[in-house]
């Protein structure tokens, strides 16, 4: 009991419990983002519903992780099962939050490194069911990099801003050549920006660590199988994201 008072204590004095606190409602719009953004439906307008019945879901059914567990997974209405990737995208932007504080970020870098880390899990699910890498979370997610860097790491800045702008045309020409060379697309331009946001984030002396990362672990999910179909399509997102995620971390 004194220990978990202690560590309360703690993250309380390293600003800790409000982005954790925040992050499983973080992780619902990130649901929502997820869920609309590949069939083209808009994540602004249009109240959150019941995909089986169409019952408009009330405020109580929409608080994160306690709800569903409510709900014991149903719809009240019409008792249709509910998708449980939103109660995954919620634990595991919860999980995001506790492992960059369990990192040693606090503060303003706890907070900036919450928004790398959410945008990530959207970004590499988003890849994962739809083989899109939206823009719109891409370039600003660049941005944002940059902008940390000159907020919290000024002598960083020219270093990330290098790092972006290596990884983007590093990927756009391996994309052309593998193009010229198999005669398809084997990379597409959203991993080009996915890697531009990576150096944007993690600078030119990590961005190669991310790339190593990325391609051992896709490489080893098209080994999955006794005998990989050479024609599969992978997305490289989610492989991308995870690696961004494991360097910005640890380095």
């Amino acid at each position: 009991m004194v220990g978990a008072v202690e560590l309360i204590n703690g993250w309380v004095s390293r600003g800790v419990v409000w982005p954790v606190m925040a992050a499983p409602f973080v992780g619902s719009f990130c649901g929502v983002l997820i869920g609309r953004w590949p069939l083209g439906q808009s994540v602004v307008l249009g109240r959150s519903a019941c995909l089986s019945c169409g019952a408009t879901l009330g405020a109580a059914e929409l608080v994160p992780v306690l709800s569903y567990a409510a709900l014991r997974g149903r719809c009240r209405s019409c008792k249709a099962p509910i998708a449980v990737f939103h109660l995954w995208v919620e634990l595991a932007a919860a999980g995001i939050a506790v492992s960059a504080a369990a990192a040693g970020a606090e503060g303003a870098q706890l907070w900036s490194s919450c928004v790398l880390g959410w945008t990530l899990l959207t970004l590499g699910w988003i890849d994962a069911i739809s083989m899109r890498l939206p823009d719109k979370l891409t370039l600003p997610l660049i941005l944002c990099g940059l902008a940390e860097a000159w907020l919290l790491e000024p002598d960083t800045l020219t270093s990330r801003a290098f790092a972006a702008a290596i990884g983007y045309t590093g990927f756009s020409a391996i994309r052309v050549f593998h193009a010229r060379l198999r005669g398809r697309q084997g990379l597409g331009l959203g991993d080009a920006k996915l890697l531009a946001a990576a150096g944007a984030w993690v600078g030119l002396s990590a961005l190669g660590s991310v790339v190593l990362i990325a391609a051992v672990a896709g490489l080893l999910w098209a080994l999955r199988r006794l005998r990989p179909d050479p024609a599969e399509r992978i997305p490289f997102g989610p492989f991308l994201s995870a690696a961004t995620w494991v360097v910005w971390l640890h380095g």
